[in-house]
């Protein structure tokens, strides 16, 4: 589960929007442009795809 407190300075790299935490899926929304974003082991994984390396 990720800490309230990472969550609140957390922000979606591509729009800047707040991300919503959904623990059943381990997944960040963001709630201006809806990009989805994995969490792996408590970690956000969230990088725009140019930044992935693909």
């Amino acid at each position: 589960m990720l800490k309230p407190e990472l969550l609140e300075l957390l922000c979606c790299p591509r729009c800047k929007g707040d991300l919503r935490y959904d623990e059943a899926a381990q997944t960040l929304t963001c709630t201006s442009c809806g990009r989805v974003y994995p969490v792996k082991d408590d970690i956000p994984i969230m990088l725009a795809d140019d930044e992935a390396g693909g």
